[in-house]
């Protein structure tokens, strides 16, 4: 490594008893034969973290001073300068911050000072969660809400402690907090030192390399299946059918422990929002193609249909003005084949009849809600094509972190921008951010790729402000 080339910084946090130090010994004691320097961040007036870290070759610096927030960044900022004056060069520097802290903060150090933006490298946050006891905390302490949002590795701790099914549920509730972090499990934070060190998981560059499947995106509906129709009129019938076959969310859905999710657009009990769309088959590919157009059909404006309208199969979103939840719907079919059918949130039964019969879906499949009502820090993925204009975007950030900066706790992207052959690579926290070209597209496809992560985020507002941004 030259000396020229940033220093990469990891950040352990995690709430109270999660692991941190357990993890940090590990790393301390492991061969790895890196030179280490470690920072420690204790809450309370007497400092012990440092008496339960095994002393080994490494650097130990410890600010017992309760959080890394601005009134002692300066501190930080102080001990990393000391760090660069060394003779021999560091391999990598650990932070671990206090139980009781919000990462955010530490992240920012790294973008609001000229050295330090230079001469070190926020590699990635890496948040330990005691899967034992974290319930506990979710619904009450913004502090372990935060440091799961902030995250770009994720450990699952103590899962010897937790049933596999309690140890699914909670990822699934993490899941839909933070999308984008790869979530490990463990005892005793018995992790790959691989996993956490160098990884590269605060460029999303690097992390969608390293592993092409982290961005699983959350879906604006909650149920999809396919139907085989002849040619002709169809009839999508919403509401009950005297136990004929059909999709019914009151009696097969299962929504898991989030409870019943609202779709992104605000609409009221006696409305239902969905898209019909051929599809050339029952691959999967082909079921894939749909339903990545079904997210961008979802996020585009919707037409309002009261009961007798007809309903287009061409991918637009139809919102279904229903009388006491009933309400049917005549479906030109143009050709003979596979059409699927994609339904927003609701508590409506939905059948598709032919000549008066319920057809059986010959493909179905629930997806988890995209927004549920006891999480108020979620995520927001997004994959678009198109080239974006470069003022444009940057006049839409640059609103979009004035005005929401404190409820974007994370902001990550690619961005494939005209005129410039290389990939553009954004990160932000909070209301700063940083965005670079780096290497060229090549033959990789030149998608659009961004990730918002906090609270109270407005998906249709996000999306349709990316829209906006993209060259004509």
């Amino acid at each position: 490594m030259s000396t020229d080339t940033p220093i990469p910084v990891t950040v352990l946090t995690g709430f109270l008893g999660a692991g941190k130090t357990t993890l940090l010994n590990r790393i301390l004691t492991e061969q790895h034969g890196l030179k280490l320097a470690v920072i420690e961040n204790e809450f309370g007036e007497v400092g012990i973290d440092h008496q339960l870290v095994i002393q080994g070759e490494e650097e130990l610096f410890e600010m017992n001073n309760g959080c890394i927030c601005c009134s002692v960044r300066g501190d930080l900022i102080r001990i990393l300068g000391r760090l660069l004056k060394r003779k021999d060069r560091l391999d990598g520097i650990l932070i671990e911050t206090t139980g009781l802290a919000d990462p955010g903060p530490v992240a920012q150090t790294f973008f609001t000072d000229d050295e330090m933006k230079t001469r070190f490298r926020l590699d990635s946050i890496v948040t330990l969660v005691d899967a034992k006891h974290i319930w506990q905390h979710l619904d009450d302490s913004p502090e372990a809400k935060k440091q799961i949002a902030f995250a770009d590795v994720l450990i699952l701790n103590k899962t010897d402690l937790v049933p596999p099914a309690e140890l699914d549920r909670l990822e699934a509730r993490i899941h839909k907090m933070n999308a984008a972090a790869r979530v490990l499990r463990a005892n005793h934070a018995d992790v790959p030192l691989s996993a956490v060190l160098n990884v590269g998981g605060f460029n999303l560059s690097r992390a969608t390399e390293l592993n092409p499947d982290f961005l699983t995106p959350d879906y604006p509906f909650e149920w999809a299946g396919v139907y085989a129709l002849p040619a002709g009129t169809a009839t999508l019938a919403i509401g009950h059918a005297h136990g004929e076959p059909g999709h019914d969310h009151g009696h097969d859905h299962d929504h898991g422990d989030a409870g019943h999710a609202h779709h992104h657009h605000d609409h009221a009990d006696n409305e239902l929002d969905v898209v019909l769309m051929p599809v050339k088959s029952l691959e999967a590919a082909d079921l894939a193609t749909a339903r990545d157009a079904a997210v961008l059909v979802f996020s585009d404006w919707e037409h309002r249909a009261a009961d007798g309208e007809t309903l287009a199969t061409g991918g637009t979103l139809h919102r279904l003005l229903l009388k006491d939840g009933l309400g049917n719907f005549p479906v030109p079919v143009p050709a003979p084949g596979f059409y699927m059918v994609f339904e927003g949130c609701g508590e409506h039964p939905l059948h598709l009849r032919v000549v008066g019969e319920n057809v059986r879906p010959a493909w179905q499949q629930d997806y988890a809600p995209t927004h549920s009502h006891d999480d108020d820090v979620t995520s927001v993925g997004l994959t678009l094509p198109g080239a974006v204009d470069g003022k444009k975007l940057n006049d839409w950030i640059g609103g979009l972190l004035r005005t929401k900066g404190n409820d974007l706790y994370r902001t990550k992207g690619v961005l494939s921008v005209k005129g410039s052959d290389k990939r553009l690579v954004f990160q932000g926290v909070h209301m700063l951010f940083d965005a670079k070209f780096d290497r060229p597209w090549g033959n990789d496809p030149r998608l659009n790729t961004f990730v918002f992560i906090g609270k109270n985020l407005d998906r249709t507002a996000l999306i349709d402000g990316f829209k906006a941004c993209l060259a004509e």
